[in-house]
C-alpha cells in the first residue's frame, strides 16, 4: 500500500458549546436571592497548520473525520463550563483547502501557516444573563450553539527547489538516488514511478538542495492521460525544472521529440512554468545511440558520468531564483459574517437570514413564557418584524429562521 497520498477529503467539525444553566441562590437567610446559572463553555476549533515533518495527507485517506472538544455545561453559583480543546491538524507544507465546489479556501505554503476550518459553537447564556428589572426571576437560559461542519478537499503541491520531468523510464529515479539518499524503487520498464519522491541534496556545508523525482509524462499528460495532471500539480512550485531527455530510448523517439513533447505539456497545463528556469540534460550517456539538444548537459547515473556538474547547476539556478524571491510580509485577510439580518421570499414563506436571530430562536429555551416573550423582544429589537413588513408578509404566511418555523400575525411582533 502507497504511503504517499496526495489527494484527500477531509470532515471537520467544531465542538459543540455547552448549555447554560438555570440555578437560583438558595441559602440559608436568603430564600430569594435571584438567579445564578452560570455560562456554557466555547466548543473548541478546528485549526489546520501546515508542519514541516508531516510529508503527505495519508492520515486522512482511512480516518478523514476530525473533532475538536465540546465545551462544558454552566452551573450554579455562576459557574461557567469549561471552553472545550481545540484541535489542530497538522499537514504537509504545500497544502491546497478547498471547498467541493472548487473554490480556494487556503493556501498553507509555509510551516506554520495556520488556518480556521471549523468554529466552535458559542455556549449558551445561563439564566443570570437575562435578569433586568422587569424580569426579576429569568427560568430559562440558551442552549449550546453547534459548532460548525464541513467538508473539504485537500491537495498536496510538493515544495522543491528541483523538479526532474522528463518521458518514463527516462533516468530520473536511478538519477535521484545517486545525488540524494532518495531510494526510489528502479526497474528498466515504463512508469516505475507512481508518486513523487523527494531527496535532499547536499551541494557543501551551507547550501542543501530539495529535488522532486516526479512520475513520467507522456503525450496527453496536461489533459490527464497517464494520471499526468495528478503529477503536473507537483511541479508548480518547484524553482528550477530540470528536464531529462532519453539518449538511448527504447522506442527510438528523438531527444527533441521528447523536449518538444515535455515542455508543450508543461505548457498546456500552466503557461508560466515556461518561464521556470530549466535545465536540458540528456541521460545515459553510457549507451548513448543519439545526440542530445544543442546545449544540454551529458549525464550518467549509473557511472556518474556528469553528475558534479549537473548539481553544480542546479544550485547556481536555485540560489538566482532564491535571490529573486521577494520576501514580502504575509497579511491574513478577515472575512467577516455580514452583520444585521434579512429576510428573502422562499417557496411557501419567508427565510429570516443573519446569525442574531438564528441563534435568538435555536438557543432559547421556548418551554417557558418567559423565553417566549424574551424572543419577541429580542426579534424586534433586531428589526426582524419591519424586515418581514417591507417583504409583504401577510398574517398565516409561513416564516423560517434556522430550524423553527413559525406563520406570520403581526401582533405578535408589536
Amino acid at each position: 500500500m502507497s504511503q504517499f497520498v496526495d489527494e484527500c477529503n477531509l470532515n471537520v467539525r467544531g465542538g459543540d458549546g455547552g448549555a447554560g444553566c438555570v440555578s437560583f441562590r438558595r441559602e440559608a437567610h436568603t430564600p430569594r436571592g435571584g438567579p445564578d446559572g452560570g455560562d456554557g463553555g466555547k466548543g473548541g476549533d478546528v485549526w489546520m497548520v501546515a508542519d514541516h515533518n508531516v510529508s503527505s495527507l495519508l492520515a486522512f485517506r482511512d480516518h478523514p473525520h476530525r473533532r475538536a472538544g465540546k465545551g462544558s455545561h454552566g452551573q450554579g453559583k455562576k459557574k461557567h463550563g469549561q471552553m472545550g480543546d481545540d484541535l489542530v491538524v497538522a499537514v504537509p507544507e504545500g497544502t491546497v483547502v478547498r471547498d467541493f465546489d472548487g473554490s480556494l479556501l487556503a493556501d498553507l505554503t509555509h510551516s506554520g501557516d495556520r488556518w480556521l476550518a471549523a468554529r466552535g459553537g458559542a455556549g449558551g447564556r445561563g439564566n443570570a444573563r437575562f435578569l433586568t428589572n422587569r424580569r426579576r426571576a429569568p427560568t430559562f437560559a440558551e442552549q449550546g450553539e453547534e459548532g460548525e461542519e464541513r467538508w473539504l478537499r485537500l491537495e498536496l503541491k510538493l515544495l522543491a527547489d528541483v523538479a526532474l520531468v522528463g518521458f518514463p523510464n527516462v533516468g530520473k529515479s536511478t538519477l535521484i538516488s545517486r545525488i540524494s539518499a532518495a531510494r526510489p524503487k528502479i526497474a528498466d520498464y515504463p512508469f516505475t514511478t507512481l508518486e513523487p519522491n523527494l531527496g535532499v541534496v547536499r551541494v557543501d556545508d551551507r547550501t542543501d538542495l530539495v529535488v522532486a523525482d516526479i512520475p513520467g509524462l507522456i503525450e496527453g499528460a496536461s489533459e490527464g492521460r497517464g494520471l499526468g495532471d495528478r503529477f503536473l500539480r507537483h511541479i508548480e512550485r518547484a524553482r528550477v525544472l530540470c528536464v531529462l531527455v532519453d539518449l538511448a530510448p527504447v522506442d527510438g523517439t528523438a531527444p527533441e521529440e521528447q523536449l518538444r513533447v515535455v515542455l508543450d505539456e508543461l505548457g498546456a497545463y500552466q503557461p508560466n512554468l515556461l518561464e521556470r528556469p530549466r535545465l536540458i540534460v540528456g541521460s545515459k550517456t553510457d549507451v548513448e545511440m543519439l545526440e542530445p539538444p544543442d546545449g544540454a548537459l551529458r549525464i550518467s547515473a549509473v557511472t556518474g558520468d556528469g553528475l558534479t556538474e549537473l548539481v553544480g547547476a542546479m544550485a547556481q539556478l536555485v540560489a538566482e531564483a532564491r535571490a529573486r524571491v521577494q520576501h514580502d510580509s504575509r497579511s491574513v485577510i478577515h472575512r467577516p459574517e455580514p452583520a444585521g439580518v434579512r429576510v428573502e421570499r422562499i417557496d411557501g414563506g419567508f427565510i429570516v437570514i443573519g446569525r442574531p436571530a438564528e441563534r435568538t430562536v435555536a438557543l432559547s429555551d421556548t418551554t417557558t413564557p418567559d423565553a417566549l416573550d424574551y424572543i419577541r423582544h429580542r426579534l424586534t429589537s433586531l428589526g426582524v418584524d419591519k424586515a418581514l413588513r417591507r417583504a409583504g408578509a401577510q398574517p398565516g404566511d409561513l416564516v423560517q429562521i434556522g430550524a423553527a418555523e413559525f406563520e406570520y400575525e403581526e401582533d405578535i411582533w408589536t
